[in-house]
């Protein structure tokens, strides 16, 4: 695989992917920006070789074109942190688009809208991935948190361009190597978070791998539903997914469970909040946070490990009153100093920024479940199409 030092990028146009999926409000207010300074190694790096830089990223899920997702706020946010112009484009590909770019000089940078606003993006489609390598003589992924999609700007544009990797995906693949080569034992990996469909996977992968895997969050409470442990509840789940975590052995002694929570009534404005043992929750109750019992327990896991992985919040830790979970979990990681820590995913992230210790983390990765799938040995699409 090719890096930035094999190519001459003077007066080149680069196409560079870059991860802005950063978390925003209803507003497109950026609430974190993490993922944007990550990736300023890479564009000062082209600015300084002489390059014509085209950014391109997604932003969010997007069924239509909306203000909301649009990477405008992201142009500004860049520019404050690059202290250069940044040029906002209204489109990521067209006449309109290819006009832009011919214009412009060596080190000028143009930023696309959300390649998600076309739906040739998420379905890979050919033509719409030609499109976009027309627009660059040379292309660059520095997204590793979107190296496990199967999308248009990810393996299709490789296709099309001489293409190498930048400093974050290089950086990425150097240190998450090592922590597959070379693991410490006893391994810990904490899953936490809302979206199992896209972590199950990784779940049964890591069940064979870890030493200890302590799962919190809606993701815990899918598999005490499935498993019969909260009542009167109706699945979470498709089938698909309901297979698979039946397929997990509950009684496991490597799995660990919330064994008490946070409770509260749906409705979070009611003045409502009680702790409980799992066994007693009532179906009108919802969990928003692991229990004072399942955070000892986790703590004394976390106290004796040599490798950390975590992804994933345990609990709505936004909210002060849900928050203990996720805090002292992170402050029970920042303790041992023997371990050798990974941390990812964008609300995990933003959760250890908000308590102030994402310096305590050998490696804080842009990605989620790029993160997870690359450590469990799975082969991330956006890397195989580079090499």
């Amino acid at each position: 695989m090719k890096v930035l030092k094999d190519f001459n990028f003077k007066n080149k146009r680069v196409l560079v992917r870059c991860d802005f999926n950063v978390p925003s409000d209803e507003e497109g207010n950026i609430l974190d920006d993490f993922r944007i300074k990550q990736t300023l190694p890479t564009i000062e790096y082209l600015i300084k070789k002489g390059a014509k830089l085209i950014l391109i990223s997604h932003l969010n899920r997007p069924k239509k074109k909306e203000r909301k997702y649009s990477l405008k706020p992201i142009s500004f946010r860049l520019e404050k942190l690059s202290n250069k112009k940044v040029k906002f484009l209204a489109d990521c590909i067209g006449k309109k688009v290819k006009k832009e770019i011919e214009k412009m000089k060596s080190g000028e940078i143009i930023l696309l809208e959300n390649l998600r606003f076309h739906k040739g993006e998420t379905e890979n489609d050919e033509n719409f991935a030609k499109k976009l390598a027309d627009l660059g003589e040379i292309f660059i992924n520095d997204a590793f948190g979107t190296c496990h999609r199967n999308h248009a700007s990810i393996v299709g544009v490789p296709k099309y361009l001489p293409s190498g990797a930048g400093f974050l995906l290089g950086k990425e693949i150097e240190i998450l190597s090592q922590a597959i080569n070379q693991p410490c034992h006893p391994l810990v990996v904490i899953i936490g978070g809302t979206k199992i469909a896209t972590k199950i996977n990784i779940i049964e992968l890591f069940f064979k791998k870890a030493d200890h895997l302590l799962l919190g969050g809606k993701i815990a409470e899918s598999f005490l539903v499935t498993k019969g442990v909260l009542v009167d509840r109706p699945p979470l789940e498709e089938k698909e997914i309901l297979k698979k975590i039946e397929r997990i052995e509950i009684t496991n002694p490597k799995l660990h469970l919330p064994t008490d929570v946070k409770i509260s009534l749906p409705s979070l404005e009611e003045k409502y909040l009680r702790r409980g043992a799992i066994g007693t929750l009532r179906k009108e109750e919802e969990i928003f946070d692991i229990g004072p019992e399942t955070i000892k327990i986790f703590k004394e896991i976390i106290k004796l490990a040599k490798m950390i992985i975590w992804n994933g919040p345990l609990g709505m830790y936004e909210r002060e009153e849900f928050e203990k979970g996720t805090k002292e979990i992170a402050e029970a990681i920042a303790r041992n100093r023997s371990a050798f820590k990974i941390v990812g995913g964008n609300n995990t992230v933003m959760a250890i920024t908000k308590f102030g210790l994402i310096d305590k983390f050998d490696h804080v990765s842009t990605g989620g479940g790029a993160m997870l799938e690359f450590l469990a040995g799975e082969k991330l699409p956006g890397i195989k199409a580079l090499k």
